[in-house]
């Protein structure tokens, strides 16, 4: 607690001022003291003028050695140098020979007209070359050759004469400057108003790819525009999430578009300057070792008025321009394949939809079909069913008009009966032979209709028997045949099985016998001549015959009844 309270209590400074002041003024009176010696200034001087000595003769060898370390290491950064820049020579050859080759067969290959122009303007260069060298370059030659041999000359003359010379020397170089000066600036416009033209060329040659660029993200591809949908819906669905997508690839380019704009304003060269530093780039290789030391000195070589570090912020610029280019190159080289992508499942899902559709056309076409041949059967048999109706109603109409002309009959025969006039038999008559004529006619009519009805039915019925006779006769047929291979089948199953029996009988059963196996056969043996009877004989009879010998049939025994 004691110590807590201490460490609580505030920091006191105490001050020694009396203590300081009295070796202060020991020190000035020179009393003597434990902690403090004399000094002697005269050795400290000595000591101070033989290191500054001794500083003063190393500081040349340091300067030397410095010197010589910078010389060397400029005379290798210098071999590098050309190492590369041979290298870079090499290449530049390549390609200068490589493309005059290619310009070679592109001349060949083009018209005559063309290859005339080029000679031409070939002519006329060359022409302009020997004019400027006849009017600028010769003059200028010849006047240099004139002041060197006037200063090799020049002290065989007198003072005054010299001077009146230099004055008129002097007048006409600072002449020909002026003319020089007028030349180079035409020269330089000429050139700055090529290069304009030239710059001017490639900004539309880019601006027309960007623009075809933005165009083809903007317009629909032809392959969907061409293709023909029977779901419009689908084509539509298709074609929304195909600009849904190529506006998502578009903003995100114009995100690039306006990133690689904000670093190139940020870029520390100016546009001349910046190609020359990706001309210096380009000559390093990336596998050199020390390439980043090597191209730094070399544009500084090229750039003595740009620091170190405004080189290295455009080199940070530059590295981040062309991260954001090979982001920009992915992105169209991802939506070129994502488009491709899209269009070709775009065209199956179509093509299927075409399908589809054609498959239910066939469909609806079949059921169409089956309709209509359902709808004329229907017709068929009402049509059977109505002249079915209409023969019962005249078979009916008919023994109906029978009957009421048997009781017409009737009623005139008790009608004649009872008259006995002969005007009423007259009447009679004539009232029956109209009625039977008009019967007739009636009934040779109904007649005639039963006759070609029953006909046109018996032919239907003839043609259903004869087709049902068919049907039963090709039913009876495929039975027969059923039948018939069924029983060529069964009888070549019994005529295997016997014939199977037949094998298993006259088959050869051996018993296992190995001394029988390895001696040697019967015909073997006939042939070494083993085992054989000494006299053999050639024909031997198989069984012994009672006949009549030679004798006995001479004297006639064979002739009579008497048997031996």
């Amino acid at each position: 607690m004691e110590d807590l309270n201490k460490r609580d209590q505030p920091f006191m400074a105490v001050q020694k001022n009396g203590i300081l002041d009295n070796l202060v003024f020991q020190m000035k009176n020179g009393m003597r003291s434990i902690k403090y010696k004399p000094v002697d200034y005269q050795q400290l001087h000595a000591l101070t003028e033989a290191k500054k000595l001794a500083s003063a003769s190393i500081e040349p060898k340091i300067r030397k050695a410095v010197q010589i370390s910078k010389i060397s290491k400029e005379q290798t950064l210098i071999k590098q140098h050309k190492q590369v820049w041979w290298q870079e020579h090499q290449r530049l050859t390549d390609v200068r020979c490589k493309m005059e080759s290619e310009i070679k067969s592109f001349l060949k290959n083009i018209g005559n007209e063309c290859l005339s122009d080029l000679i031409n303007f070939e002519q006329e260069l060359s022409e302009q070359w020997c004019m400027y060298l006849k009017n600028v370059i010769n003059p200028i030659q010849q006047l240099r050759t004139d002041l060197k041999y006037r200063q090799h000359h020049i002290s065989q003359h007198s003072y005054s004469h010299i001077e009146l010379n230099a004055v008129k020397v002097l007048e006409e170089v600072d002449f020909v400057k002026k003319q020089l000066k007028a030349v180079f600036e035409r020269l330089s416009l000429e050139q700055q108003k090529i290069e304009n033209y030239l710059s001017d060329w490639n900004m539309k040659i880019l601006d027309y790819s960007s623009e075809e660029r933005s165009n083809l993200l903007s317009e629909l591809p032809m392959e969907l525009e061409t293709l023909e949908c029977p779901y419009p819906d689908l084509k539509s669905s298709i074609l929304h999430e195909f600009c849904n997508f190529t506006e998502k690839y578009k903003k995100k380019l114009q995100e690039f578009d306006l990133q690689l704009e904000d670093i190139s304003r940020n870029f520390q060269l100016s546009e001349e300057d910046h190609w020359i530093y990706q001309a210096v780039l380009d000559q390093y290789p990336g596998d050199l070792c020390g390439r980043r030391t090597l191209y730094l000195n070399m544009l500084q070589r090229y750039f003595p008025h740009k620091s170190r570090h405004d080189l290295v912020e455009h080199e940070k610029y530059c590295d981040q321009y062309r991260f954001a280019r090979e982001q920009r190159r992915i992105l169209i080289s991802n939506w070129n394949k994502n488009r491709r992508d899209f269009i070709q499942k775009a065209v199956l899902t179509l093509a299927e939809a075409c399908a589809a559709h054609a498959i239910e056309g066939t469909l609806a076409k079949d059921r169409r079909k089956q309709q209509e041949l359902c709808a004329h059967l229907k017709a068929k048999v009402l049509q059977w069913r109505a002249h079915q109706e209409e023969i019962a109603r005249l078979e009916m109409e008919i023994s109906a008009r029978r009957r009421e002309k048997e009781e017409e009959k009737e009623k005139l025969w008790k009608e004649k009966e009872l008259l006995q006039r002969a005007e009423k038999k007259k009447k009679i008559r004539k009232y029956w032979a109209k009625k039977e004529q008009k019967w007739q006619e009636m009934e040779m009519r109904d007649l005639q209709r039963l006759e070609e009805l029953k006909k046109l039915m018996a032919e239907q019925s003839v043609k259903d028997r004869e087709r049902v006779k068919y049907r039963q006769k090709l039913l009876e047929k495929r039975l027969v045949e059923k039948k018939e291979v069924a029983l060529q089948e069964a009888h070549e199953e019994e005529r295997e099985r016997r014939l199977e029996a037949l094998r298993k009988q006259v088959a050869i059963v051996a018993q296992f016998d190995p001394v029988r196996m390895m001696s040697d056969t019967t015909a073997s043996k006939a042939r070494m001549g083993i085992g054989i009877e000494e006299e053999f004989i050639l024909q031997k009879p198989l069984f012994t015959l009672n006949t009549y010998n030679e004798h006995q049939g001479r004297i006639g025994l064979h002739s009579s009844d008497i048997w031996p």
